[in-house]
């Protein structure tokens, strides 16, 4: 079976555009990432946060010659790894990962044949003959600081904010460039309260006519600090799919069916069980990542494969990264255990039983109509929407909708819960699942009002987000076994063939020592590696 891509860093740079589904919704969103006004992407992981961002940048360089705006992709996923004696560190490595991506994409399109007089100002002066200039020098021991957290780090060359702005106006001047387009992924971590609001105030700081700025974070991101204000400073983009819109099986199956143009097999089989690859597609609720994870793992597309995923990955795994939050952050676990609890114990059951009722004998002459939805009045604890933001941090709940009425005219969110997780209480999905997703209306949702009686136990706690002991915590984190990771069986082997089984081991093996292996050459080693790390960093930020 081919090697289906679940990450944006697998996919070569040559296919990024091959690869593209458009939809109305993300063609939106990747002209508004073009354009001048700074945007804010909000999705949890593998929605397609950084697919859309590399989309956008490489239409830029595309139609560079004509509009002249150049895209500069990064990404802070090695925040986490921040532990040097400097108070400031997390501020002088981001202004260092800019100023060197900066340079690096300068001297990638060409424009350093003949040096801007500025250029020294953001590479840290020194020679820029050399492979590395001293800002990418210095970005690099920021990121390996973990090692050695007493070492000190001279960021004396760094510049300030006004300095790097007058230099990037007198670079794009000299290179004829109109503008320098900034795509920062993996902005902002949710337990990273302080760096949060750093951040923010580097985003707003940022913009001027030369350089703008835009940004992927995950949902319930909320520390942006007192200088940044979110109705002027950016635009919000929200990246979930809507379940409900007539395209969306057909937009789902498409990004499938790229990725297996040689394999026919799969494809066919796909075609001959189009409903059970529906059902596939509706679990995944919008998630592309999910998607492909999930018919890796049910190639012959079968009912009882369909089964078997639906009930394994959906009732276990996909709680994994939500539960794991208690072993990072034990401040949080009384609400974080909660969370889950509220949504298997008592919002799916509920759903389940609305839908048996919904979609029975008794309404046979009316339209029939399923839910997947459930409504938290505006007034409810705020422990309780504390727990909520989490479960939409992992990809568990979604909001659909804002300032809903329900019974009596009260005011609330409603949340979309993972279709999946619903699906995965049915006794044999393929034979009932469809039914219920080919009937979803969010006019139909489960009420949990103000005072619901299962909101007692958070009721008198109050949530109090503050800074976990990083260093503590990524020292525990990087002795622990790459079996956590989020890995195929395949990728995991590979890695105990050459004796790498902990986390701290992916960041020290080299692409060289995954090549001794059989049958692993360039194109695999690189990507064994790039997908060991990706999944190592999302696992050490939370």
């Amino acid at each position: 079976m081919t090697d289906l891509l679940y990450r944006t860093e697998d996919i070569p740079t040559d296919e990024i555009l091959d690869l593209f589904v458009e939809t109305n919704q993300d063609r939106q969103v990747i002209d508004s990432i073009k354009a001048v006004s700074p945007i804010i992407l909000v999705g949890s992981r593998g929605v397609g946060k950084s697919f859309l961002l590399k989309v956008a940048e490489e239409e830029m360089l595309k139609d560079f010659n004509k509009n002249r705006v150049l895209p500069v992709y990064l990404t802070f996923t090695k925040s986490s790894l921040l532990h040097s004696n400097d108070p400031n560190q997390f501020m002088n490595w981001m202004l260092s990962r800019i100023c060197s991506k900066i340079l690096r994409t300068l001297r990638k399109q060409g424009f350093l044949a003949d040096p801007p007089k500025a250029l020294k100002v953001i590479s840290g002066g020194g020679d820029l003959e050399s492979e590395q200039s001293r800002i990418e020098l210095l970005s690099e021991r920021y990121e390996e600081s973990w090692k050695n957290p007493e070492e000190n780090i001279d960021s004396s060359f760094l510049p300030a904010i006004d300095d790097f702005l007058d230099a990037i106006e007198d670079i794009c001047e000299e290179v004829n460039i109109k503008r320098i387009n900034l795509l920062i992924d993996e902005a902002a971590h949710i337990f990273r309260p302080e760096q949060q609001r750093q951040f923010f105030t580097l985003f707003r700081d940022l913009r001027t006519s030369f350089i703008s700025c835009n940004a992927a974070v995950y949902p319930g991101v909320t520390s942006f600090g007192e200088s940044f204000q979110t109705s002027h400073d950016a635009t919000f983009k929200n990246l979930d799919r809507d379940v409900l819109d007539d395209e969306y099986i057909a937009k789902m199956r498409e990004m499938v069916e790229k990725q297996l143009e040689a394999d026919s097999d799969l494809l066919n089989n796909i075609s001959r069980n189009g409903q059970n690859f529906a059902i596939l597609a509706y679990a995944a609720s919008g998630n592309p990542r999910i998607l492909l994870k999930t018919i890796s793992r049910a190639s012959q597309v079968s009912s009882k494969q369909i089964n078997e995923v639906i009930r394994e990955y959906y009732k276990t795994e996909i709680w994994s990264e939500h539960s794991g939050l208690v072993e990072k952050y034990p401040g949080h676990s009384k609400i974080i255990d909660w969370g889950r609890y509220f949504i298997e114990s008592i919002v799916l059951p509920d759903l389940q039983n609305k839908n048996l009722h919904y979609l029975s004998d008794k309404y046979a002459s009316e339209k029939k109509y399923s839910t997947c939805f459930f409504w938290i009045h505006r007034d409810s604890p705020l422990s309780v929407k504390e727990a909520i933001r989490l479960l939409s941090y992992t990809g568990i709940v979604t909001e659909y909708g804002e300032a809903i009425k329900a019974t009596k005219s009260e005011l609330g969110t409603r949340y979309q819960v993972n279709i999946g997780c619903l699906l995965s209480l049915e006794s044999t999905p393929s034979s009932t699942a469809f039914n219920i997703v080919k009937n979803l209306s969010s006019r139909r949702f489960a009420e949990f009002g103000m005072n619901n009686p299962s909101f007692k136990e958070l009721t008198d706690i109050v949530p109090e987000f503050v800074e976990t002991d990083l260093q503590n915590v990524l020292t525990r984190q990087l002795n622990k076994s790459i079996e956590l990771l989020d890995l195929t069986a395949w990728q995991k082997n590979t890695l105990h063939e050459i004796n790498v089984s902990s986390i701290k081991d992916i960041l020290t093996v080299s692409e060289d020592d995954l090549k001794k292996i059989h049958y692993i050459g360039n194109v695999r080693a690189r990507r064994v590696k790039n997908a060991a790390l990706a999944s190592v960093y999302e696992y050490l930020n939370g």
